[in-house]
């Protein structure tokens, strides 16, 4: 279906946000080359390939991409295909590069995911695997704010017009009977668009009350004296919600489903050993961090962080359907077509050659 012009707009103003670092490629930073990704002698190219481009952002809830590119994992199932990768700050841009072709494969959030697949008309993308559910919290200065009902009146930031955490937010307060205007953020509550590298600078001198942010951003401002109000895993069944999936352009995946089924397989050992190895985990995703940004987390921000994440491989897609109904309901969206969003096929083979079960489209998969 066609976009509103409110979608339009919010797609507008996402897209014309800039990033805070810049690549060669013009969308994200480039990550640094680490020694566990050397190409093993005598590995073969896949599907004749120089490269596979995959972009992911610098949060922890992008630990599946982190880990795997520390771990070499991606290179070394990608074989004499070289693994590039890009770090992004905002999901409009990801897909501004999956859809011009700069990047093949994004680690990204579910809401960037539905604008773009509805922009292309569903023509340009597919969401092909899970990555991770959970790490959002609603963050608030403990002296302003002393329950969900004292939110109203107050500044609460969100990373950007249109993205995740701004919908569920957005959805959260409509549930609250507050009224919002979705595009200007003003209403009953006052909604900040703020970029998470600035939250916690905004937060110290006051100029918000809070913010719904992923990790490890809410950790941040908890380090800071700030109080989680809300886990935004609560308001779903099972506690679980997609946060980052897998996503692909789809003139790749037509081509080269090889080299998509071997990232694939990086992406879903990645989780396995993140789950059997939590501590390492943490580290090793805090060691991209640093080399990605040249940061690493301390431990009063990283430990709470990664305890609010699970890494899965199924991309929840019941979910996934439930946000877009949130942006309708915020005035973002009009009544999305999903239907072929997804394509779990690889995927699925992947698992099942692993010994694992097959996850479910919900319905949305191409047929």
């Amino acid at each position: 279906m066609p976009a509103t012009s409110a979608l339009r707009r919010a797609l507008a103003v996402m897209t014309a946000l800039p990033l805070l670092t810049l690549a060669a490629c013009g969308y994200g930073s480039e990550a640094k080359d680490d020694d566990t990704a050397k190409v093993a002698s005598g590995a073969k190219k896949i599907d004749g390939l120089d490269s596979v481009r995959i972009g992911y952002f610098g949060n922890l809830t992008h630990g599946t991409a982190l880990v795997g590119n520390k771990k070499g994992l991606f290179q070394k199932e990608l074989g004499a295909t070289r693994a590039t990768y890009a770090v992004f700050n905002a999901g409009p841009s990801e897909i501004e590069a999956l859809n011009s072709g700069s990047i093949d494969i994004g680690f990204i959030g579910p809401s960037p995911s539905i604008n773009g697949y509805t922009k292309s008309g569903g023509k340009n993308l597919r969401i092909i695997g899970g990555s991770a559910s959970g790490g959002v919290k609603l963050v608030v200065n403990p002296d302003k704010v002393k329950s969900l009902k004292d939110v109203r009146g107050k500044r609460i930031a969100t990373p950007q017009l249109g993205n995740t955490q701004d919908v569920a937010f957005l959805n959260w307060a409509a549930e609250q009977g507050w009224k919002v205007d979705a595009q200007s953020g003003k209403g009953d509550v006052t909604v900040v668009r703020s970029d998470n590298k600035v939250t916690p600078d905004a937060f110290g001198a006051g100029s918000i009350d809070g913010a719904w942010v992923p990790e490890p951003t809410a950790s941040k401002l908890v380090a800071q004296g700030g109080k989680v109000l809300l886990d935004e895993a609560t308001l779903w069944p099972d506690e679980e919600f997609v946060i980052t999936n897998i996503i692909v352009r789809r003139q790749f995946l037509e081509e080269h489903p090889k080299a998509v089924e071997a990232v694939l397989k990086a992406s879903v050992e990645a989780n396995k050993w993140i789950n059997a190895n939590p501590d390492e985990a943490k580290t090793a995703a805090n060691e991209q961090l640093e080399a990605d940004s040249g940061k690493a987390l301390p431990a009063e921000v990283l430990d709470p962080a990664w305890k609010s994440i699970r890494f899965t491989d199924d991309p929840l897609a019941a979910t996934l359907g439930a946000q877009a109904e949130h942006a309708v309901k915020a005035g973002l969206l009009e009544q999305p077509d999903l239907d072929g969003i997804y394509d779990l096929t690889l995927l699925n083979k992947v698992l099942k050659a692993a010994g694992g079960s097959a996850v479910d489209d919900a319905g949305l998969g191409a047929r």
